[in-house]
């Protein structure tokens, strides 16, 4: 599976067998995303399989962690009284380091701020027998990329982009770290039976037009929602023509879209990664199974898309969501019509959306052409390498120094930026200007924390022009730049190398082994700690229905999980419950007043933080729910959505609907993730009404619930809502959480 991982195998012929008894039952053609899934079936021969409609129980092959959200799978784990994971895993540091001065700097500074973080982390993985990438290896999906996934794996992940693995021709799926545990403790997982949506892709790409064009025009048309409760899957003669590590961009940006996961088939654009990645004997393997790697012909998609890759063309999404799509020659004029910042503050590249090795080097060609005519950036420039290995050969090859050279700033191997671990000096909170990025996501303020920057998404080699442009009304592919001579020259369309012609150069190493005998690795966690806290299990239900909620906040439009709870400097306190529900929805606009984290406290009438009044509400036995929009917990995998309002007294979250992580992270937790019946109930309901919820007692799948609605003035009325609990999902319910289930159950 991994030459970190020498005892573990790949079960090509387990999945064969399971997808056999699964066609046979099925007597249809199957598509790639069912062959995977039903291939990793716990029951292939007596589970009930509907699409969009059966829970499936699944034994994923793998699970990955990213620090920021491993430390509360692992203190779960811990919680759960198991000696060992059942499946190999990993935790990968990534998420901790803050982009300031440069990759050495910043690297040293993290390490030193984080190191009770890291230590943890380093410690519980050795005791639970769980590799651990330290701080610097690189993005988890990158380094998932380069040494775990593989044609056919089913990989979960605790971060929203684990995706990115598809481009591998893996199933590979973002979930919250109590999914992560179930797996790690050898339950079987659970996961919606998945619709599939099918990408017909027909031409080839060519100049300026990126992979990343392909999923930044899927976003335009899908949505940001478009995507929930299916999988998509690349497929045509248009696949060929795009690399493994382009169709993991296009897979990793498949989250924005709402989507399980995406896939392209096997192909020998994966062979190449393969071979190119020390891992030739498992490329050998998948071409020996390559039927099972690839849809049936004539199997059918829910939905069906088709782009010709030869007509499409560079597109710019933005701001503040990543469906607002834009071709690049367009941006500028609605820029202008729309008031957005025409200057480009600063260019940001790298990521885990795109930060391989051809991203860098088609970057590297655009700067290179205006270092020749004597230009530099007129914007600030970043890079963020998306491991040590690409980062050690970038260097190698002389990217890195071209990119410095016009300008720009190597960050260290991280996240950074793109998840707002950035201490931006060049504007003040509140100060309008503009940044463009070669990211996944642009809602408001997550790259640097100020509302008022305006965001957009787009391929590095555009970010790189763009950014020696100064201005997004510059077109590369028709517009003029002056050299320093004076004269006008216009940009070529990039051309690199897909993968480095010598072998990889792997860096420094920066692996752990857990070791063979762990009996005597200890794991402290200091019960002053301010960055960690053992976690208590939270109360079971008390068996009657839930009466006269308290309303702790109506949510007016867009919440995703970064209004829910925050990143960037909250990031330190994700290992701490207590500590980080004081972030608790501080993003979100309550429709009362059209501000954020003010809310009125429904005893003494004043307004406060949201996190306050949802602890006054505790303190004093106050029960309470959200209100929510559309698509309520939009975007990262993060648990601590879930996690804070059950810390602090939530019962249940009440919305038009739910994004799909979020909504099975609440459940998890024994919070009820409930939606309107009738969308436009969402109008009934007044920040200053009491709701109480009936049915609980004959709680049952498919079976609404009754929400009374009690008015100030006395009136009631009752409305219906909806859930999507099935049994297994009610037990975690009745028991508190699926933590305290699996507990019951060990106990039993």
């Amino acid at each position: 599976m991994s030459h970190f991982e020498p005892n573990e195998y790949i079960r090509y012929d387990l999945l064969e067998k399971n997808i056999n008894i699964v066609r046979k039952r099925l007597n249809r053609p199957l598509t790639l995303s069912e062959k995977i899934v039903y291939g990793h079936l716990d029951d292939p021969t007596n589970q009930e399989i509907e699409r969009g409609k059966t829970y499936l129980r699944l034994r994923p092959d793998r699970v990955a962690m990213q620090d920021a959200t491993a430390q509360m799978a692992m203190l779960q784990f811990i919680s759960s009284g198991l000696p060992k994971v059942a499946v190999p895993s990993t935790i990968h540091c990534d998420h901790l380091i803050e982009a300031q001065l440069g990759g050495e700097k910043d690297l040293r500074r993290a390490k030193d701020i984080n190191q009770e973080v890291y230590n943890f982390l380093a410690t519980a993985g050795a005791k639970y027998g769980v590799g651990f990438w330290r701080p610097g290896s690189g993005i988890i999906h990158q380094i998932i990329l380069e040494n775990y996934a593989y044609p056919g794996v089913l990989l979960i992940g605790t971060d929203s982009h684990t995706p990115n693995g598809g481009g591998l021709g893996g199933i590979c799926i973002g979930v919250g770290g109590a999914d992560a545990v179930d797996v790690m403790a050898g339950i079987p997982w659970e996961l919606k039976c998945p619709k599939v949506i099918g990408v017909k892709l027909t031409g080839s790409l060519s100049g300026w037009t990126s992979p990343k064009d392909v999923i930044l025009k899927v976003a335009g048309i899908l949505t940001v929602k478009g995507g929930t409760g299916a999988i998509v899957e690349y497929h045509g003669p248009g696949v060929d023509s795009i690399s493994c590590t382009g169709m993991a961009t296009i897979c990793n940006m498949g989250a924005e879209i709402g989507a399980t996961t995406s896939v392209f088939p096997y192909n020998h654009r994966m062979k190449k990664y393969l071979d190119k990645t020390g891992r030739a004997d498992i490329a050998h393997l998948a071409d020996e199974f390559k039927d099972h790697l690839v849809p049936d012909p004539g199997c059918h998609y829910d939905q069906l898309i088709e782009i010709n890759l030869s007509e499409l063309k560079p597109h710019i999404n933005g701001p503040f969501t990543p469906d607002l799509a834009h071709p690049v020659a367009e941006v500028g004029t609605v820029a202008e019509k729309e008031g957005w910042p025409l200057d480009i503050r600063v260019g940001l590249i790298g990521s885990c959306t795109n930060s391989s090795y051809e991203d860098m080097g088609r970057s590297a060609a655009v700067a290179k052409q205006a270092l020749a005519h004597g230009l530099k950036c007129k914007s600030q420039f970043t890079i963020t390498p998306g491991s040590e290995q690409i980062r050690a050969t970038i260097e190698r090859d002389g990217y890195a120094q071209i990119l410095r050279d016009v300008g720009g700033i190597v960050l260290a191997n991280a996240c950074g930026p793109c998840i707002g671990q950035w201490d931006r000096k060049d504007i003040k909170k509140g100060e309008k200007n503009t940044i463009v990025t070669s990211y996944n996501r642009n809602f408001t303020g997550r790259n640097d924390a100020n509302p008022e920057t305006h965001a957009f998404v787009t391929s590095p080699e555009i970010v790189t022009a763009l950014a020696i442009a100064g201005t997004l009304k510059f077109n590369p592919e028709t517009d003029f730049l002056t050299g320093k001579d004076g004269k006008k020259f216009k940009l070529e369309a990039p051309d690199a190398d897909e993968l480095p012609r010598a072998e990889f150069d792997p860096g420094q190493d920066t692996y752990q082994h857990p070791p063979k005998d762990s009996s005597g690795q200890r794991v402290d966690v200091s019960p002053t700690s301010q960055r960690l806290q053992l976690l208590e299990p939270f109360d079971k239900w008390d068996g009657k229905d839930l009466e006269d909620l308290q309303i702790l906040i109506k949510v007016k439009g867009k919440c995703t999980t970064d209004h829910i709870s925050a990143a960037g400097p909250w990031l330190k306190f994700r290992g701490h419950l207590d500590n980080i529900s004081n972030n608790l929805l501080i993003g979100a606009i309550n429709i009362e007043n059209g501000k954020a984290n003010s809310v009125r406290n429904a005893v003494t009438q004043e307004f406060g933080p949201v996190p306050d009044t949802a602890r006054y509400y505790k303190k004093h036995g106050i029960r309470w729910v959200v209100v929510g929009d559309e698509n309520y917990g939009e975007g990262s995998s993060r648990e601590h959505a879930a996690l804070e309002p059950r810390h602090l007294g939530g019962r249940a979250i009440i919305t038009k609907s739910f994004a799909r992580i979020h909504e099975t992270n609440l459940k998890k937790q024994g919070l009820l993730p409930l939606t309107f019946a009738d969308p436009a109930d969402y109008n009934k309901i007044h920040p200053v009404d009491k709701l109480t919820i009936q049915g609980l007692k004959d709680f049952a799948p498919g079976k609404p619930l009754k929400c009374v609605i009690k008015h100030p003035n006395g009136t009631q009325e009752t409305i219906l809502l909806n859930h999507t609990f099935n049994e297994t999902q009610i037990e975690w319910f009745r028991a508190g959480s699926a933590l305290n289930r699996m507990k019951e159950l060990q106990h039993q």
